[in-house]
This record gives C-alpha cells, sequence and structure tokens, in this order.
C-alpha cells in the first residue's frame, strides 16, 4: 500500500496556535478531523494516520518547533520507509496572496526557515511543498510580528473554505498525483478576496 507523509509546519503551544505561521498544523488538523483520524504524541510530533483509497496518509505535525523541522520530517520519513516524492510539505508563504494555494514538486525555501531545515536534513529540495498565501500586508521591520500574529476576522470567514478545499488538495496529491492536484488547486481558492 502506497505511503505518504504529509507534514504540516507550525510551532507548538498555545501562544501560537492561532497565527499565520501555524497554518500547515491547522491544515492537517481539519484534514483529520474529515476523515475522523486522531493525532497522538509520538516521537519528534503529533502523529495521525488514515486509509483513503487504497492508500495510507500520515500527518506530521512536528513538535521541534519550526526551525528544526527537518529532524521530524527525516526521522518519519525513515521509519515509515516513505520515498520522497511521497512527502507534501505545508507551510504558510507571505509572498503569495491571501487564500492562494502553490503546490509545487519541489523548489527552493523561499525565506522559509522551516523548509530551509528540511532542505539541509534531506540534503536536496526534491520533496513536494503546498505554500499557502498569507500576503505580506505589514510595515518594515515587522515581519515576525505579522508572521507571529494572529489571524483577522476577515481572513477567518474564508476559513471552512479554504480548510475544505486545503484538505481536498492533500488527498488528490495522494491519489491522482502532483500533476492533477497542480492543475486542479493551484492559483486563488475564493472569487471575493
Amino acid at each position: 500500500m502506497k505511503k505518504f507523509l504529509i507534514v504540516g509546519l507550525g510551532n507548538i503551544g498555545s501562544d501560537y496556535e492561532n497565527t499565520r505561521h501555524n497554518i500547515g498544523f491547522k491544515i492537517v488538523d481539519e484534514l483529520a478531523k474529515q476523515q475522523e483520524s486522531s493525532f497522538s504524541t509520538e516521537k519528534l510530533g503529533d502523529v495521525a494516520v488514515f486509509k483513503f483509497k487504497g492508500r495510507t496518509f500520515i500527518l506530521l505535525k512536528p513538535s521541534t518547533y519550526m526551525n528544526l523541522s527537518g529532524k521530524s520530517v527525516k526521522y518519519w520519513m525513515d521509519k515509515e520507509k516513505i520515498p520522497q516524492e511521497n512527502i507534501l510539505v505545508i507551510s504558510d508563504d507571505l509572498n503569495i496572496d491571501f487564500g492562494t494555494f502553490r503546490l509545487k514538486p519541489k523548489g527552493s525555501a523561499g525565506g522559509h526557515n522551516g523548509l530551509k531545515d528540511i532542505n539541509e536534513k534531506l540534503g536536496n529540495q526534491n520533496y513536494a511543498r503546498f505554500r499557502f498565501g498569507i500576503s505580506a500586508v505589514f510595515g518594515k521591520g515587522k515581519q515576525v510580528n505579522y508572521v507571529l500574529g494572529e489571524w483577522n476576522k476577515e481572513e477567518e470567514r474564508y476559513f471552512p473554505e479554504l480548510l475544505d478545499k486545503s484538505a481536498q488538495l492533500i488527498l488528490s496529491f495522494g491519489t491522482a498525483g502532483i500533476g492533477n492536484a497542480m492543475n486542479e488547486f493551484n492559483g486563488k481558492q475564493v472569487d471575493d478576496i
């Protein structure tokens, strides 16, 4: 049975729970909920597992904090013997408008410290990533506050739809393949943002 490792990036702890930087956690939480799976605390992360259309999906929320995510990803990839092409890492992206999805088969870290650490630990950039646009609506020198800031009410009202589409994207990645998932989901997801 084909296995997929789906990594939602974020920081552990209630202080970070509803921040923009934690969208990866939020997305895998939504998928686990939809699939009636629950997370348990394991080595280097919280893990949930479910089967869908003959595939096994292993959802991972690293407990290493964002900047050391690679350690957790490498551990679970090796432990579950998952080939790199079956890994999908979900992160926030400042360079993309809010509510826009960008799924790619590989790529640079783009200044994202979580991706940077994964690239270092894996020794390459050849794994799929799903970037969730959070926009860059902040003043000079305020990037950290913005990324670690909480979502505003305007953004939150789109969440039910965006999180549902994010879950669909992940299932499509695992069942229809990355090319089909990119064709279906890349771009803006909600018309009136």
